[in-house]
């Protein structure tokens, strides 16, 4: 199992710890909820050193990012961010994640903890032809996110960090040639609130979080994480994302530039958006108690199965049982009645829009 930079403080401070990604995280300290509030309404910092970062340099960087990735990278300006995917030749997901562009020739990746290692094999894989470096920084890296709508105030107060010129999906432009492992700051984050992603070496990460929890930000886990992420309909690799799912079946198609000449996996979308999908990731509203997880079956009216769960939860800012669901295009319309089945009860469920919450950026 491995650890975080701020493995001690999370123990120190009485966290709940478990596995995740093959990490040992903290998944709570004062409890969900009262995390979840914290970023909502004030501010909240959480320990996010377990992704990975990768560095693509070279004469022929931008056409080699723009073979892997979804996006099109060749008109962002330095210093914007991009979310996408990487895909498999037949359209599933080998990852999602964000680049950012630090000029023609230098782009940094994040991608997903429990992929690491399965992205850099797979990036290193696609390099024949391509005059470029890749360089697997994750071990030189720690990571902190800041969020909630007092995250901006809060990296100036505490860490000295003026981040009011940066907007969304903006980041400060370092220069690698100079550093191995120099300070990265973006307005990004995985919440649905305006926030920043910090990305250091271990020793300033240990520094930033201990000044920000002496100055009373709340610590939050895995917990809370997962369920603002939910509420504002951000997919996580695994559930709404996952090598049998392309990015048009889980709602991500504004990310998929198939207008693009060239990228792994094109072929498919273009074929898919032409005759159709075998299957989309809806929202759900659900009656009653209920709380659906991850696989449980989504029933249509006659009680046939004709989709299954990918994420569930009670909604903490909304108070009501969500969730999202990967179901038959024919029941993917809005207002269309189902039902999902919660161990041998079946509960009524419509089908609704799946951002839940309306996320707060700063744009």
């Amino acid at each position: 199992m491995k650890e975080t930079c701020l493995h001690s403080r999370h123990v120190e401070m009485g966290a709940l710890m478990s596995p995740f990604a093959g990490y040992d995280m903290p998944i709570s300290y004062r409890g969900i909820e009262e995390e979840h509030n914290a970023v909502r309404g004030k501010v909240g910092v959480f320990d996010v050193s377990h992704m990975g970062e990768v560095l693509i340099t070279g004469e022929q960087a931008t056409e080699f990012v723009n073979h892997i990735f979804t996006g099109d990278v060749a008109p962002m300006v330095n210093g914007k961010v991009m979310y996408g995917m990487m895909l498999y030749d037949d359209g599933g997901v080998v990852d999602d994640l964000l680049v950012y562009k630090c000029d023609a020739h230098t782009f940094f990746l994040v991608i997903n903890a429990s992929n690491i290692d399965k992205d850099v094999e797979w990036i290193m894989a696609h390099t024949s032809g391509y005059n470029v470096t890749v360089n697997n920084l994750s071990e030189d890296y720690a990571q902190l996110a800041v969020q909630g709508p007092e995250a901006e105030a809060t990296l100036k107060a505490v860490l000295g960090i003026d981040a009011s010129a940066l907007t969304f999906y903006t980041f400060t432009v370092p220069d690698f040639a100079a550093e191995k492992a120099p300070l990265v700051v973006s307005r990004t984050g995985y919440t649905g609130e305006d926030g920043f992603e910090i990305y250091a070496t271990p020793a300033v990460i240990l520094e930033y979080w201990d000044k920000l929890i002496a100055a009373g930000v709340e610590p939050c886990g895995l917990g809370c994480r997962d369920t603002l992420r939910f509420e504002a309909g951000l997919p996580l690799y695994g559930d709404e994302l996952t090598d049998k799912i392309t990015p048009l079946e889980a709602g991500l198609g504004m990310f998929a530039k198939v207008d693009k000449p060239e990228f792994i996996g094109r072929d498919v979308l273009v074929k898919q958006k032409a005759e159709g999908m075998r299957y989309k990731v809806v929202g759900l509203e659900i009656e009653g108690k209920a709380i659906a997880r991850h696989g449980y079956p989504v029933l249509n009216e006659a009680g046939e199965q004709v989709g299954e769960i990918t994420t569930g939860y009670h909604s903490i800012t909304l108070d009501k049982n969500i969730a999202m669901a990967l179901v038959n295009p024919q029941y993917a319309a809005l207002d269309t009645k189902l039902q999902v089945q919660v161990r041998r009860k079946v509960f009524a469920a419509v089908v609704i829009k799946k951002r839940f919450y309306q996320p707060k950026y700063k744009n």
